[in-house]
């Protein structure tokens, strides 16, 4: 499945899978394309300005679902008002009901009449016409408009026909040439174009900026859910995330998901590109907590049976992923700021569900007021006033008193704490002396360090790939982190997501480290928590668990679940002990 893209012209070519599904590569564009179509904060003009062609592959065998999803494509592209080049095509791989014998020669023949349209566009060409199409006696009104839209010249944007004929590369061409042409990309980098795209519409009202990016699944009017990457991996038996590396989540049983898409901060890292919406206090219609923990629950496991059968899905992991055993709230926005946050988290208690519960720190008196959670984060983005403000951008005024206070408020919990930092290279990463400070003033279990993820070019941020540090400057920034706190020392490391995990000294046992969650536990302690009323505290320790030996820094799996397979680009595997 690719897309080919040359302007503003797109050709789709998909296929349907079982049931009537798209395959994996095109599932999230499926997903987020349909839900554009019926979401008003879209908007019925979305695409306007796009044209397109879809050909579908299928087979007539599947009477039911032949070429299902390339006729949903075109349908939705058409309800967000992208324009059509030309009729939909079909290939069978049938052959006894194929129209030219094969599905390759349907593409062919689809082809052919696909290169000879672009032709027509880049010349111009417009059909002879009455002139009664103003007085609405022409026959042919509907189609002269049609024409008229699609017609618009390339020559009008500059681009010859040659130019045009050279971006429609036959499958012969290499792949080289077509990246050097712009002309093919991957689905998975789709996104970009449709921030080109974005980009290049007319400016909306403010509250267009409330729409989430494609990837996410929306529920009632404020909360979200979203199928991790590390849940699609571990399902394939790839591997999980640094979480499971430190902690013992399994990633393949993880739900990401938010009651409140909105934030309080906008920060220059964030990977939602701010499609989410910000303020400083709830101003929304507020949905129950059972609605949106149902919802998310069924999201989420629709998301999952997606994969059954797809190859390389391991058939247990799958079995397992359709039941949910942990949340991670910090999917988009601020979660702390749903005001029936403790119900929400009760709920996912009640149904075995532990929670990790990421906020950014400028909502001391919610922390405070905050039920015990299974593990509680809080963003330290930056140690000094002045660099907090040029990278987390912060609504609040206030912001510098509130960050402080909440890393109080952090330090009166008794359940495991951590603090998260992100590294951007020559913005934060200078600052030992205030950080060693900030860890002094909130004393938190664990203090995990990460080097920030470049996302991409947004107009929400400057940063490049020069932010963003190798891992052997992540390590050495930990490492003289350490040497500033006597309390604590390097525990673990996760080196695909340049992550190291720094460790109070109390779960340090007789040597070993006992980082890891005994989840089981937990959900014994909260429940005794909530049948005394919450007078029954517990803490940290009592539910911890001992870490294996290749999560451990200095392990030669630098972090990689050995029971997995580590696959590197271009599908070569590589044996954990060069990871």
């Amino acid at each position: 499945v690719f897309l080919c893209l040359y302007k503003m012209i797109c050709v789709f070519l998909v296929a349907t899978y079982t049931d009537g599904q798209p395959t994996e590569s095109a599932e999230w564009f499926c997903k987020w394309l349909e839900e554009a179509s019926t979401d008003f904060r879209y908007g019925k003009t979305y695409l306007k300005g796009m044209r397109y062609a879809v050909f579908g592959l299928g087979n007539s065998v599947y009477v039911g679902h032949y070429n299902t999803v390339s006729k949903n494509i075109d349908k939705w592209l058409w309800m967000l008002s992208a324009a059509r080049i030309m009729t939909r095509g079909e290939g069978d791989c049938n052959v006894v009901k194929s129209r030219h014998g094969s599905v390759q020669a349907d593409f062919q023949a689809w082809k052919t009449k696909f290169l000879n349209r672009l032709q027509a566009l880049a010349k111009g060409e417009k059909k002879a016409c009455s002139g009664k199409c103003k007085k609405g006696s022409c026959k042919n009104k509907k189609k002269h408009k049609e024409e008229a839209e699609d017609s618009h010249s390339l020559a009008e944007k500059n681009n010859s026909e040659e130019e045009l004929m050279e971006s429609s590369s036959d499958a012969e061409s290499s792949a080289e040439e077509e990246k050097s042409h712009g002309s093919v990309i991957d689905m998975e980098d789709l996104g970009n174009v449709m921030n080109r795209m974005k980009k290049a519409k007319v400016k909306t009202k403010p509250c267009s900026s409330t729409v989430l990016t494609y990837r996410y699944k929306l529920i009632g009017s404020h909360s979200g859910v979203k199928l991790c990457r590390w849940t699609k991996s571990m399902l394939r038996g790839r591997g999980g995330c640094y979480k499971h590396t430190f902690y013992g989540i399994e990633s393949h049983r993880c739900m990401e998901t938010t009651p409140s898409l909105a934030c309080a901060n906008k920060c220059v890292f964030c990977w939602r590109h701010h499609t989410n919406p910000v303020g400083t206090e709830w101003s929304w219609k507020m949905d129950p907590a059972e609605k949106i923990i149902q919802e998310a629950v069924e999201n989420h496991k629709n998301m999952i049976r997606q994969f059954r059968g797809v190859p390389g899905v391991r058939p247990e992991r799958f079995e397992e992923g359709l039941t949910v055993k942990h949340c991670a709230l910090s999917l988009v926005g601020e979660p702390i700021m749903y005001p029936e946050i403790n119900s929400f988290l009760r709920l996912l208690h009640q149904q075995n569900i532990s929670s990790f519960l990421v906020t950014n720190a400028q909502f001391p008196e919610e922390i405070r007021s905050l039920v015990p959670v299974t593990q509680l984060y809080v963003s330290v983005d930056a140690s000094t006033k002045d660099s907090l403000k040029k990278i987390d951008r912060p609504l609040f005024k206030d912001f510098w008193q509130r960050f402080l206070d909440s890393l109080r408020a952090l330090g009166e919990k008794q359940q495991r704490t951590v603090y998260r930092l992100t590294l951007v290279k020559a913005w934060n990463v200078d600052e030992l002396k205030a950080y060693a400070d900030l860890i002094a003033l909130g004393q938190p279990d664990f203090i995990e360090v990460k080097g920030v993820t470049y996302c991409g070019e947004s107009s929400a941020s400057s940063l490049t790939m020069a932010n963003v540090p190798w891992h052997e400057e992540v390590i050495y920034f930990v490492q003289q982190l350490a040497n500033l706190l006597p309390d604590y020392e390097i525990a673990c490391e996760h080196e695909h997501s340049n992550c190291l995990l720094l460790a109070h000294h109390k779960f340090k046992v007789d040597g070993e480290w006992w980082t890891w969650i005994d989840y089981e536990r937990f959900q014994e302690l909260i429940q005794e928590y909530e049948e005394s009323g919450g007078t029954k505290i517990f803490s940290a320790m009592d539910y911890m668990a001992k870490t294996p030996i290749w999560a451990i820094f200095g392990a030669r799996e630098r972090g990689f679940d050995p029971s997995d397979t580590r696959f590197q680009r271009k599908n070569k595997t590589k044996d954990i002990s060069g990871c």
